[in-house]
């Protein structure tokens, strides 16, 4: 097999794992981050499960080969270098307020300052190297932002990844295809023989532009399938004889003229660092292109009115039990099961909804929150992420209290009211 000299910049959620697991497969890693305190193997503090399933990259980190350096050490040692710098969005559009009537695109002030920084020292070096862009930025930025920063010595190209945030590494190794942005076809053509070490899946190579505008469209894919399922989960909560998940396995068996079952499950809407902010971002685009209609804004209009009409649920049956406070209950945190990550997170944005309303929102993650669930005082619960473990034998609701599950997967409890969301099975 072949080894390569690799450099990491930037080790954050993303760069982290990737940098592991590139030196999992055996490859000579060396990162870098502008921030010191990211250099270390001690700790990681984002939930990450490794490739075997194991439920913390952590050890896996400390017993790697990984090694950090300065940038300048990065850039001597690495025969390719990735750039996984972060590209936010203002904390406005990151799905959990509100959708703001005014676009904005993405913050591209990190990516710019680490590729002046990384151009500077390639420079110094005097040797030519393969950058390989990994953030994720919207069609036209690496033409009209990145390219004035770079100089002769830079081979760049543009490679964003399709992984989900908790799953990384596995999804890093196992990819339904390699995006590639190509600007310097020799440079793509060592890039293929790097990727040949990690697996087999298939190098789609296309311009920088189009592999900018799929990067983003494929995450806005996933917005478009969970706002359907949502909104068939709503027509079957509200129809006598309907449960959403028997509507969506039928759909689901329709492979080959419709979809896949991936997504296609009634429940919160989307979120995470992609998702919300691709949206929106691709909303101003749409704006910036005066497009003849903004997809991509009604999407999130989708996204959002869907969680008021389940803030318009918990409301419901808080009045009709005649509860006498404003207090409700949020199991869950995080944007997704089995991580601890809230950016994006539907169940942020559902609270921010209900406390508009004059609600006291109390919410619990047990990948989050030490200790056991806090609140017991609610009377009205609303499970808002679908971690397994609530559904456990061990997990106990509190005492005649009402539990609303859009996921349909807890069991019946003693005691307790089992509201599943898009299940009317109540036959004429």
């Amino acid at each position: 097999m072949e080894y390569w000299k690799v450099g990491l910049v930037g080790l954050g959620k993303l760069g982290m794992p990737v940098a592991l697991a590139m030196s999992m497969k055996g490859h000579d890693v060396m990162g870098y981050d502008i921030d010191p305190g990211k250099m270390q193997k001690e700790r990681f503090p984002h939930r990450e499960v490794g490739p075997n399933g194991e439920p913390s990259i952590e050890p896996l980190l400390r017993k790697s080969s990984l090694r950090f350096g300065s940038l300048k050490e990065v850039v001597r040692h690495a025969d390719i270098i990735f750039l996984a710098v972060q590209t936010p969005h203002d904390p406005r559009y990151e799905g959990v307020t509100r959708l703001p009537k005014e676009r904005m695109d993405f913050d591209y002030s990190y990516l710019k300052n680490a590729m002046s920084s990384l151009a500077m020292a390639i420079k110094e070096n005097g040797k030519d190297k393969i950058v390989v862009i990994i953030s994720t930025v919207l069609p036209g930025t690496i033409r009209g932002e990145i390219l004035p920063l770079i100089n002769d010595y830079i081979k760049l190209c543009y490679n964003p990844f399709f992984i989900a945030m908790g799953s990384t590494i596995t999804d890093f190794l196992n990819p339904e295809f390699v995006l590639f942005g190509v600007r310097d076809k020799e440079a793509a053509e060592k890039a293929k023989q790097f990727y040949r070490t990690l697996h087999n899946k298939p190098f789609y190579e296309t311009t920088i532009e189009n592999a900018e505008l799929i990067k983003v469209v494929y995450n806005t894919y996933i917005t478009m399938k969970i706002c359907y399922a949502n909104t068939l989960m709503e027509i079957c909560h509200k129809i006598p004889g309907c449960n959403v998940d028997v509507v969506t396995n039928a759909l689901a068996l329709a492979t080959d003229r419709l979809i896949s079952p991936r997504y296609l499950q009634g429940g919160m809407g989307d979120g995470g660092g992609c998702h919300p902010r691709d949206n929106i971002a691709l909303s101003w685009l749409a704006r910036e292109l005066n497009l003849s209609y903004d997809w991509f804004e009604h999407m999130m209009i989708c996204r959002e009115r869907q969680t008021e009409w389940l803030a318009d649920l918990i409301e419901d049956h808080h009045r009709r039990r005649g509860y006498p406070h404003h207090l409700v209950g949020i199991y869950g945190r995080s944007f997704k099961a089995g991580t601890n990550l809230t950016v994006g997170s539907p169940a942020t944005l559902l609270a921010n909804i209900l406390e508009e309303r004059g609600f006291e929102v109390r919410m619990y993650d047990p990948y989050i929150d030490a200790g056991s669930c806090p609140f017991r005082w609610a009377g009205v619960y609303f499970i808002a992420t679908n971690h397994k473990e609530f559904s456990e034998p061990g997990w106990h609701f509190p005492p005649r209290s009402v539990i609303i599950d859009p996921w349909r997967y807890i069991p019946k409890q003693k005691g307790v009211e089992i509201i599943p969301v898009g299940v009317n099975e109540n036959n004429f």
